[in-house]
């Protein structure tokens, strides 16, 4: 009897903590988003630098919309890669492609310091993107049971692995292309850029080592085979088995919920665009004397998720524990964009002091204003964001898991691409209209989620 109490209370403390399966793919995670962000923050200052300053001198606006084009392209190519993963490849084996394909594609920006290498080594990168990028994700989800309540904060904790790297990357790539390796000759500076994609490729190569190494230990079986062939019949014969009808109202509430999210990221995605432009120009960045590099607030988001990642996680946690439970995941997501809607609302403040135009600027805002702005798309983010990786792992259909997660990171790319063109009026139309209308619309449409939400739920069961 007192050993089959013991057993319990075994179990019940490994149903409590996480399985060491997750840190690993937090740790990959992690590598792969310091390859990523690494590169992309110096892409652009990459392309458009002159010759003598270790760029290749590209026209702005060219080099703006090639920007556009590769922050929209990696997130569409998970569609074809998790369906690739799904019938033929397995899991873990795209992972290991996709990682490796990304290292090459940093190794080709490295060693051909031309247009043709900067074309090649981005479509590399993008189709690298496309296997690794859906089937980590769906890995994580198949660690736990579908009615597992550490699922929700596992997503969370695996959010941390993104904006650790996230965070990191720019500072450290930055100091290895603007320090470590900038050639100063007569006044001239040669930044070392190509240095920075190489530091991006040892990144991924580190991630894929300890993927590699430890994945059997860690992983066990999970993701070796492909999930989604066609069954065989006795005589060999091979069949479809059809969807059934609660698996297509699942697969219905995932296209529902991805069509939301792209209204969330194309607010959430001006970060990298049109706030960051409003920052350089009309945010006070002087403290204490120093002034704070614009492209250091690029790691206020991804510091705030570390930071309040565990928060929010141990948050979903307790109220899975009350007597109301957990909130369902359509009235998160709701309230995330709602949150996104109300940060814009906050730098409205700022913009009605420093006003749209650059030259009858009188008053800078307060570096305080983009912090609270970026403090509450990040909480909003992490209501969304982690708990719609969890739900579409959790409800879409075996055979088409990670096309389903491809389909999920696709509204990124979408929304990449609305993004800029919406940051694109801020010129004409000003920074109040364009950022007024993004935030009185996300707060729209989150209202109109939480009015579905109970329906969504149903279909979900």
């Amino acid at each position: 009897m007192e050993a089959t109490v013991n057993n319990q209370q075994d179990s019940n403390k490994s149903r409590k903590k996480h399985p060491p399966g997750l840190y690993l793919l937090f740790l990959t995670e992690m590598w792969e988003r310091f390859s990523y962000y690494g590169m992309r923050a110096i892409l652009v200052l990459y392309l458009t630098k002159s010759l003598v300053n270790g760029g290749l001198g590209m026209n702005e606006s060219f080099a703006l919309a090639l920007y556009g084009f590769f922050t929209g392209a990696v997130y569409l190519t998970p569609l074809i890669g998790g369906w690739l993963s799904d019938r033929f490849l397995g899991q873990r084996l795209a992972i290991t492609l996709g990682g490796i394909t990304m290292a090459i594609g940093n190794l080709v920006l490295f060693g051909i310091h031309s247009e043709a290498g900067v074309y090649l080594g981005l479509i590399i990168l993008i189709i690298g993107n496309g296997f690794f990028k859906p089937n980590i994700s769906t890995i994580v989800g198949e660690l736990y049971e579908k009615d597992d309540p550490r699922r929700d904060p596992a997503f969370t904790i695996f959010y941390m692995g993104i904006n650790v790297g996230a965070f990191f990357s720019p500072l450290i790539i930055g100091m290895i292309t603007d320090k470590l390796f900038a050639v100063h000759n007569n006044g001239v500076i040669a930044y070392g850029y190509k240095y920075g994609f190489l530091a991006s490729a040892i990144g991924m190569v580190i991630g894929q080592v300890l993927f590699n190494l430890l994945g059997n230990r860690y992983l066990g079986d999970i993701g070796k085979k492909p999930v989604g062939k066609p069954k065989e019949a006795a005589g060999g014969e091979k069949i479809k088995a059809p969807l059934t009808k609660k698996e297509k109202q699942r697969t219905a509430v995932v296209v529902i919920l991805t069509v939301f999210v792209i209204f969330f990221w194309a607010g959430f995605e001006q970060a990298g665009g049109a706030l960051t432009v409003y920052t350089d120009k009309f945010v006070n960045r002087n403290v204490f004397g120093f002034g704070i590099p614009t492209s250091w607030f690029q790691s206020v988001n991804p510091l705030f998720i570390v930071l309040l990642a565990p928060v929010v996680s141990a948050f979903w946690i307790k109220l899975s524990h009350s007597k109301r439970g957990d909130m369902p995941v359509p009235t998160k997501m709701g309230l995330g964009m709602i949150l996104l809607g109300i940060g814009y609302l906050v730098l409205l403040l700022a913009i009605m002091r420093t006003g749209s135009n650059e030259h009858d600027i009188t008053v800078k805002a307060n570096l305080l204003f983009i912090v609270v702005t970026y403090l509450f798309h990040t909480v909003g983010e992490l209501f969304l964001s982690p708990v719609g990786l969890s739900t579409v792992s959790k409800i879409a259909p075996l055979k088409y898991a990670s096309l389903l997660m491809g389909v999920w990171l696709a509204s990124s790319g979408i929304a990449n691409i609305l993004a800029g063109q919406l940051g694109s009026f801020t010129e004409s139309l000003g920074y109040f209209e364009v950022f007024g209308l993004i935030g009185c619309v996300t707060i729209v449409f989150g209202i109109i989620l939480l009015g579905f939400s109970r329906k969504l739920v149903k279909m979900m069961d």
